[in-house]
């Protein structure tokens, strides 16, 4: 049964939350108590965990686990290895910056593997909600250079493989119940990350940890990892690539409302107008004929 499109829409849009968090969250326990691919190795096996504890058996036809291997290798090992080394190099703000590319990414590999059409309404709509994200985001101001350099490259590296994913588990998701896909996907993951995560999580004085270190640990591992990775496949199910990827073009928008919220920022008319930009653009990708 097909579920209703604002349940489906409800599901990226929690995803864009649990990531408009994450930056910050995850700056506060990589590189200061963890190494980047030690974090990537507690990351892919405890999700893969999760994932064999809840997800009933399903045969995988022969053939489809060289597909599942592949997305793997996007999806988690070059992506999360990437994005989380980037950010230990990086700012947030830089790396929130860089992410406003992956929709493009989505869009243009969608066109060559799914050979879905670059339609004018869907290029208006991720050039408008580009814009409207790039320029929230750098409101006040950002740098690609100095040390900031070869973290950002990490990240737009990060970007790339997460838009190539998008499109290349669809069609499994649509085979499968994301459940199963994702547990596939995670479990070749362990493969690709171990080699390079064991030494650094070897290293690890756990006792640093104590406090809100656990905290940070278990949001990026329940909800950065397991609830992202579940969410968007079951999405994915039922909608295009393309909208799932431009839902990270809220992120700046959750990100701000976060602040306004909590902190007390003000609420400019740029700001506004930035998000109105965004919105359009949500609702030209996502029309059925665009």
């Amino acid at each position: 049964m097909k579920p209703h499109p604002l349940l489906v829409h409800a599901a990226i849009f929690t995803v864009a939350l649990i990531y408009a968090a994450n930056y910050s969250i995850m700056k506060t326990v990589t590189p200061e108590f963890i190494k980047p691919f030690g974090l990537v190795i507690v990351r892919v096996f405890s999700a893969t965990a999760l994932f064999w504890l809840i997800t009933p058996r399903e045969i995988i036809q022969k053939g489809d686990h060289f597909k599942l291997a592949l997305c793997a290798l996007f999806g988690i090992a070059i992506n999360q290895m990437f994005f989380i080394k980037g950010l230990s190099m990086t700012v947030p703000l830089n790396a929130s910056v860089i992410m406003t590319t992956c929709p493009i990414m989505v869009l243009i590999t969608s066109s060559i593997i799914l050979k879905e059409k670059i339609t004018l309404l869907k290029t208006i709509g991720i050039l408008l909600g580009f814009t409207g994200a790039f320029l929230l985001f750098t409101d006040g101001g950002t740098k690609f250079e100095g040390a900031n350099f070869w973290g950002d490259i990490c990240i737009f590296i990060n970007a790339l493989s997460y838009g190539i994913y998008l499109v290349i588990v669809k069609p499994l998701m649509e085979k499968y119940s994301p459940l199963t896909v994702v547990k596939w996907i995670f479990t070749f993951g362990c493969f690709y990350v171990f080699p390079f995560g064991i030494q650094e999580l070897w290293v690890v004085d756990w006792n640093d940890f104590a406090g809100g270190g656990f905290w940070a640990l278990g949001y990026i591992i329940v909800f950065t990892t397991f609830m992202t990775y579940l969410l968007n496949g079951w999405a994915l199910k039922h909608v295009s690539p393309n909208v799932v990827g431009y839902y990270i073009y809220l992120q700046p928008i959750l990100a701000t409302s976060i602040a306004i919220y909590f902190r007390g920022d003000p609420l400019t008319p740029r700001a506004v107008l930035f998000s109105m930009l965004i919105f359009l653009g949500v609702f030209l990708v996502s029309r059925k004929k665009a």
